[in-house]
Formats: structure tokens, sequence, C-alpha cells
């Protein structure tokens, strides 16, 4: 059957600020705990777990309330938000396009992925689920990188915490996670092991390995894209030209993956999807073959799109590298020039006075 989406009511009233201060942690680790039962409880709703008929417009239609998804999307947004107003308090300025990006781009469109109808539908039709999975692997974790979090964090939180914040930066899993071989075969093997192995199934039929699957992908893409191209002073960086060739070899890995899913007999999830179309939605659902052979298309098309806007980001970063680069270049020699002729100063000034020295110290000019 297909997942059934669970909703919470949220009352009115002022928020307690001493609930708003409690650790994100322990709310993300309630939340885990609490979604899978509010799931089971909504189960009564509907026995059937009759899903009305895919168009377009139930993208924006069938949205639901995920809890784990919104504590993400809240608590991400909004203490980023927070350090941003933290900023401009103390009269610093932050780039509007890194708060748009991170806010919007990259935690908008997180929310889009895990709560809209992309979610409601990607239990039930694969193709709509691949949809989800590239926005995850690729466009939510550039966008967060883009946005420069850490350097955000590092110049508004307090002392203590920046002091730990920097010990794990600077710690050795810190740059094991980041070293740049290692997320390249993980960012690489992941999708392969998600789709021809047990794992893609016990997503379908369990709400913890579901979510657990999102965020395996944002994490993985996260770990593989911001010492890319992200902003953030973190372990696992290299030199523009080596950072061109990783984005460049994940081309041929996402197409040839998704070739392979499109030439496939064997149905990835087993017989999940046949017997959807032999219940009540079979009326309006894809003959199941030809919906995977549509979504290893999406995952080879898509890929190859968002890749070429990897290449443009890095691109202009790179320009504008080698730009902030050669100005630097341009102002040590400025100082040195300086410094050279606040030198020869005295001496054209001793040169003077002596009736016109020649410096070279061989006495008046005949």
């Amino acid at each position: 059957m297909p997942r059934r989406h669970y909703g919470v009511h949220f009352g009115g009233g002022h928020p307690d600020p001493h609930v708003l201060g409690r650790p994100i942690v322990v709310l993300v680790l309630e939340t885990a705990v609490l979604a899978p039962l509010l799931s089971s409880s909504a189960a009564g709703e509907g026995a059937s777990g009759v899903l009305p008929r895919l168009t377009a417009g139930s993208f924006f239609t069938e949205w639901s309330i995920d809890p784990l998804p919104l504590i993400i999307t809240v608590w991400a947004a909004g203490l980023y938000l927070v350090g941003v107003a933290s900023l401009r308090r103390r009269g610093d300025k932050w780039p509007v396009g890194r708060t748009l990006a991170f806010v919007v781009a990259g935690m908008g469109s997180f929310y889009v992925a895990t709560s809209s109808g992309l979610a409601t539908y990607d239990t039930t039709v694969l193709s709509v689920h691949m949809v989800q999975h590239m926005i995850l692997s690729m466009l939510v974790p550039l966008s967060l990188a883009l946005g420069a979090p850490v350097t955000l964090a590092l110049r508004t939180l307090p002392a203590t915490p920046r002091r730990w914040l920097l010990a794990v930066l600077h710690s050795r899993i810190a740059k094991v996670f980041s070293f740049p071989p290692l997320t390249f075969t993980l960012y690489i093997v992941s999708p392969w092991a998600l789709y021809f192995s047990g794992w893609y199934r016990a997503s379908l039929e369990s709400t913890y390995v579901h979510e657990a699957m999102h965020v395996h992908l944002v994490v993985v893409g996260a770990l593989f894209f911001w010492p890319l191209m992200g902003i953030d002073p973190i372990p696992g960086r290299v030199g523009y030209p080596f950072r061109v060739l990783l984005t460049v070899l994940t081309l041929p890995f996402h197409a040839f993956l998704g070739v392979t899913i499109m030439g496939q007999t064997t149905l990835i999830g087993g017989d999940w999807y046949p017997r959807l179309s032999d219940g009540p939605m079979g009326a309006w659902l894809p003959d199941p073959l030809e919906d995977q052979n549509l979504a290893g298309g999406i995952l080879w098309g898509s890929g190859d799109l968002i890749g070429l806007v990897f290449f443009g980001v890095l691109f202009t970063q790179w320009v504008r590298s080698s730009m902030k680069e050669a100005q630097r270049e341009d102002r040590r020699l400025d100082r040195l020039e300086r410094i050279a002729a606040r030198e020869r100063a005295p001496v054209a000034a001793s040169v003077a006075e002596s009736g016109g020295d020649n410096v070279d110290g061989e006495g008046p000019a005949r």
C-alpha cells in the first residue's frame, strides 16, 4: 500500500520562548520517534490508502504536514535567519544571495520535496520518486552550500559554541568525511546501492527507512558538493581544476545509472508497483515497467541538466577567485612600490643636498 501521510494540528496562542529555545537535536529526535506513530494512527482514516489520480495539479493539492521535514525546515531556516538578523543588528552585512540560497532554494526545496505532492506519490509512482531523489541529492546540497551557514555560525555564535564548532571542523572525523575521493565514492555508489539492493523496497515499506533515505540523500550530497561548491572554511577543499574534474566525473555515472535503469526488465521494488496497479488505483497508475523507463530517463536527463548548473556555479566562482587573486596581487605590488619609493626618498634628498652626487657614490658629476 502507498505510504500514508500524517498531519499535526498546531494550536494558537503565543509561543513559549523556553520551548523555542529547546535544542534542535531533541526536537528532531522526538519527531523521529513520533512520526511513525502518527503515520500508523492515520491509517484508520482511510483503510484503503487510495490516492486520487496523479495530475499536474496534484503537486499543489496533495500537500501534507509531516512532522520531521517540518521541524528540520523550520529550525534550520529559523536559526539561519536569526544569525543574519544578529549580524545586521551589529552593523555587519550578509549577502542577500546567500540567504536566498539557503532559506529559499535549499530548505525550501527540501520541504517541497518531502511534503508536497512529490512526497505524497513518491511511493506510488517511481518517476515521481526520481524527481524527488534528484532534488534532495543535488539541488538541496548545492543551495545549502552556497548559503555558507558555517561561516555565518562562526561570525555569530558565542565564544564557547564557536570553539566547539572549530574543534569539529579541525577534527580527524571531519577531515575523513570531507576527503574528496571518499565523498566521491559515497556519492557515486549510494544510488546504485539504493536501487539494486533491498534498501529501496525497505524504504517503501517502512516510514523510518523512508525518512532516513531522504536524510541520507541530502547528507551524502552535502559531503560531496560542499567542499566543491561551498564558501565555508571546511576541510577537503581542493583547487578549482580538481573541483572541475570531480564534477565532470559525476556526469557519466548518473547517465550510466539512468541508462541501466531504463534497460532493466526486472522491476525496482519487486512486486510493489504491480500490486498497486492491481488495486483500486490501477485505473490511472502507469505501467510499472514504462514508468521505470521514465524514471531512468529523468535520472539521466536531470543529472546532466543540474550538472550544467554546477559547472556554471563553479566557473563563476573560479572567475571571481581569479579576479580577487589578481586584485590582491595588484595591492601587494602597489604596496611594494610605495615601500620602495619611501626608501628612495631619503637617498634622493641626500643627493640633492650634496650638490647632485649620483646615487652610485662616484662623487659629484663633472
